[in-house]
């Protein structure tokens, strides 16, 4: 069985070796002399679990810089969209390549995709050693022979690599009607898969939905019994009290996207009301056409910072927004990872202590939250391969 050994490396203000066996960290203050496949001299290094992106669009990589300084739906309708329109699967691939070679980089090992030709994204995904949530994207102006392929494509699914799944992926309230959010919810519920949606990004989508349907989205949702421990609901920014104990009762995931929400211009994230609510809540960048980038350190700072801007600098504090960002992504999508302990599988990061960013290192995750960049990552090691190393 393959194996790693990570020398005199930095672990909970001590320095230690770690052992790696098949995709697991088997044992952490081993020998140094131990015997593995590869060593990894780590002095000098600390090891962190690795980023989960839980809402991302990897292939609009391609469209970043295309539309800046707009809102929402004149950035999709006048721009994203048309654009998207042109686009053939093989740009999907290659987007998709760019952007996994930028998460790794970054110490991301898995991020929850939201686009088309997912065979495609799979390929990217399978040779590139990072994790993915593929989604099946769902909207109502797909034909009935767009969703035949989709739905075989579900059927006849096998992930060989023990790194991907699928989820379902209705795109949104206002381009998916009732009967296919049901219909949605029902084929994912069918197959075991999570679903995957946008859910009150902006106060437009909020009106929208109550003259369409007189409730606002997440009570919508609810009332026709689409939500539930499987969704992963992105955005949630204009969100009320009442609307975040219904997404903690029904165990609801939230992926919060600062970056793209405040380019956007859709407001600003009510985290007095997540937190006290009790719902998981974790960190995605959105794509890179409205972040610009898929740095998940940068997406950690912008957090902790906006959720101060009104006044209470200890509402969000590094040790959170950092949890955020790593187990409780990985405990989203089920995946026994998102801490550095034994028996949890190796998803993790090797940082550089030596970068001037990191000096002094009174704190090592408020460093790394706060004054680090993403360059600090020295290594990434996935499902226990090392995917990326300086």
């Amino acid at each position: 069985m393959d194996s790693i050994l990570i020398k005199n490396v930095l672990h909970k203000d001590a320095k230690t070796n770690i052992f790696i066996e098949g995709n697991r960290i088997k044992a952490i203050g081993v020998p140094s002399d131990k015997n593995a496949s590869q060593v990894i001299e780590a002095d000098g290094k600390a090891i962190l679990p690795a980023f989960y992106n839980t809402h991302t669009h990897a292939a609009m990589n391609l469209l970043r810089g295309y539309a800046d300084d707009m809102p929402l739906q004149e950035w999709l309708t006048e721009w994203i969209w048309p654009f998207e329109d042109k686009m053939t699967a093989e740009d999907v691939e290659k987007g998709t390549a760019l952007a996994a070679e930028e998460m790794i980089k970054g110490g991301t090992v898995f991020f929850n995709d939201m686009y088309f030709a997912p065979e495609r994204i799979a390929d990217v995904v399978a040779r590139t050693g990072i994790r993915s949530a593929i989604g099946i994207t769902v909207m109502d102006n797909h034909s009935l022979a767009e969703r035949e392929v989709k739905a075989k494509f579900i059927r006849d699914w096998k992930d060989t690599t023990g790194r991907m799944m699928l989820t379902v992926a209705p795109h949104a309230i206002y381009t998916v009607g009732t009967e296919r959010l049901k219909e949605a919810a029902l084929q994912a519920r069918e197959n075991g898969l999570k679903l995957h949606i946008h859910v009150s990004e902006t106060a437009q989508e909020v009106k929208d939905c109550i003259a369409a349907h007189g409730m606002t989205p997440v009570r919508y949702l609810d009332s026709i019994g689409f939500l539930g421990p499987d969704v992963i609901a992105a955005h949630c920014v204009h969100v009320d009290a009442e609307e975040w104990d219904i997404l903690a009762e029904r165990g609801v995931t939230v992926s919060h996207c600062p970056c793209s929400n405040m380019k956007l211009g859709s407001g600003r994230f009510p985290y007095e009301l997540a937190i006290k609510s009790g719902v998981r809540i974790t960190l995605g960048t959105d794509g890179a056409s409205s972040n610009n980038n898929l740095d998940m350190r940068e997406e950690m700072k912008f957090a902790a910072l906006l959720a101060k801007v009104d006044g209470d600098p200890s509402i969000l504090p590094a040790s959170m927004v950092f949890k955020w960002a790593t187990q409780n992504g990985a405990e989203a999508f089920g995946i026994d990872a998102g801490v550095i302990e034994e028996g949890k599988i190796a998803d993790c990061i090797l940082l550089n202590l030596n970068d001037v960013q990191m000096r002094p290192l009174h704190n090592l995750i408020s460093n790394w939250v706060y004054s680090a960049q993403s360059s600090s990552v020295d290594a990434v090691i996935c499902n226990g391969k090392l995917i990326y190393g300086k």
